[in-house]
């Protein structure tokens, strides 16, 4: 199905249809895309709360024509009290409980900073307005989505009886059914306490001291003053210029640069046609090479030796795509990132574009739920070591390492592209099948989306480092890639592993182009 409209008011996309409405609701009453996006996110927060929560981090790239894109860095730190000393007994940080929520929540800073940005746009809804569709949806309820009802009964037994999860995320004890319906009354009352004091209660006000209370009593290392000390960050995104454009992504901590250096390398390497073995094969040996370098510098920038745009060098990536064999897969035993996300993207009538993504790391994040508020908090800090020695070793301060990358181009047929997906190490690769099949070789951006996906390594609900691919490949290529040395694992038609992307195109005309992921629950709505 191809999702395209006229030039109106915009269009928005996400992984759950009642965020891409509320979104698009903004849109028709005269709103701009940063309006419409944070209505997205807090509706997407509400109904979709084991892929995301207002108590993760968020990351925005933003763009106005004539303007380079700004980034906001809306990431948490770990708390003054999280060090070795405070895991004493511990080998490794526990991934579930109040010592798993040891990493301050940053979107809502995000979302306070992104207003910011709206203003000086003209932008004039109050939070009450933006806030509308969570607020109802909390306090009235929602149906629970396939996804909801199978995630929290496979990760019933480990979350079951961490503080607040039952009392807020269970149906007396056992996981929704889906179809159910799903209330969050706290939460309701949280975004209504947000919408009258301001953004800035949530660290500094009635809401940031009663979780800071609230998480310090339950035995987390994060307080009231790691709330309230707290603020986002305007980054400068990195950026990589192609044949087809300009690509931007955001800096460390996250891991845009490797899917930068994917599209840089796969650029290199001249591959005539899509979907054949020398495609698959090359973005999946692009992959490698840019999570070599990734896992070697990528940090905290503040603890980091090199400069990420130097790992964008044209030498650079000359010297990683002379490394990739043309026949054979390099060896790939490797630990990936798990992590569970949303991303959505908009483009206003204006053609100001937002590309957006928020997590609580692992589905469910840490399991916290914190009773005043319903805010379930993210376990983001779990990916930090115990040993000094480590490369993520864990010190109060510091930022962890985020999977989170949303993807922003204008290309030189005068398109702007805002795409992304969730997934944790598929990230960069679902962008990266997404961006050249639709800007490389000219599919349609849904058909781009909906067509089968690999996935290099580990990601949410898979332990293992192999390379899948949905079974909708031709059997062939499968062979094929098994011949060149790849280690294949075939999954189902359309997988939850490859992660639910979107995209929107703006063409120079104003025609909008949209896609949403059919793996997810998720629509294109435009107005």
């Amino acid at each position: 199905m191809q999702n395209t409209a006229k030039p109106g008011r915009g269009m928005v996309v996400a992984p759950h249809y009642l965020a891409s409405q509320a979104g698009r609701d903004i849109l028709h009453e005269g709103g701009n895309a940063i309006e419409a996006m944070i209505a997205a996110a807090s509706t997407i927060a509400t109904v979709y709360p084991h892929m995301n929560s207002i108590g993760g981090d968020g990351f925005w790239l933003i763009a106005e024509p004539g303007k380079a894109p700004v980034a906001i860095e809306a990431c948490g730190p770990a708390a003054q009290l999280a060090d070795a000393d405070f895991y004493a007994g511990h080998e490794r940080i526990p991934t579930r409980g109040p010592l798993a929520a040891l990493t301050t929540a940053g979107t809502v800073g995000g979302w306070e900073m992104a207003l910011m940005q709206s203003l000086r746009w003209g932008g004039t809804l109050p939070l009450s307005r933006l806030f509308e569709a969570a607020i109802a949806h909390a306090r009235q309820g929602v149906s629970v989505t396939r996804g909801q009802a199978a995630l929290t009964t496979a990760k019933l037994d480990e979350l079951a009886a961490v503080p607040g999860f039952a009392d807020h995320l269970l149906d007396n004890g056992r996981a929704p059914s889906q179809g159910n319906t799903f209330r969050q009354p706290t939460l309701a009352s949280t975004f209504e306490r947000l919408a009258r004091a301001g953004l800035g209660d949530f660290y500094r006000g009635e809401l940031g001291t009663a979780m800071g209370e609230e998480l310090a009593r339950l035995g987390s290392p994060l307080c009231r003053a790691d709330l309230a000390s707290y603020a986002p960050q305007a980054v400068t995104p990195l950026s990589l210029t192609l044949k087809q454009g300009q690509v931007w992504n955001l800096p460390p901590p996250t891991q845009g640069v490797s899917s930068l250096m994917i599209l840089g390398l796969f650029e290199r390497l001249e591959i005539a046609e899509a979907e054949g073995f020398d495609y698959v094969h090359a973005l999946v040996e692009s992959t490698k090479q840019a999570f070599l370098l990734r896992d070697r510098h990528v940090s905290d920038p503040c603890w980091m030796s090199v400069d990420a745009r130097t790992l964008l060098a044209d030498d650079t990536l000359d010297r990683m795509a002379a490394r990739i064999d043309p026949a054979r897969a390099l060896a790939w035993p490797h630990e990936g990132e798990p992590g569970d996300t949303i991303w959505m993207g908009c483009i206003d009538g204006e053609g100001r574009a937002v590309s957006f993504i928020q997590s609580t790391y692992w589905e469910f994040g840490s399991g916290v739920v914190l009773p005043s508020t319903g805010v379930l908090w993210q376990n983001r800090g779990i990916g930090f070591s115990l040993d000094p020695r480590a490369r993520q070793a864990l010190a109060p301060g510091r930022k962890p390492f985020h999977t989170l990358n949303p993807a922003l181009a204008r290309l030189n047929d005068g398109r702007t592209m805002v795409y992304g997906t969730m997934g944790g190490e598929g990230q960069p690769q679902t962008q990266s099948a997404v961006f050249t099949r639709h800007v490389l070789y000219g599919q349609p951006l849904q058909q781009a989306i909906d067509a089968p996906r690999w996935l290099l390594g580990r990601t949410w609900g898979e332990g293992t480092t192999s390379l899948k691919l949905e079974s909708r490949f031709d059997p062939t290529l499968i062979t094929a890639l098994r011949q060149a040395g790849h280690q294949v694992d075939v999954l189902g038609a359309y997988s939850d592993t490859m992660g639910h992307a979107g995209g929107i195109s703006r063409h120079a005309d104003g025609t909008l182009e949209g896609g949403a992921d059919p793996r997810s629950d998720g629509s294109v709505e435009s107005d």
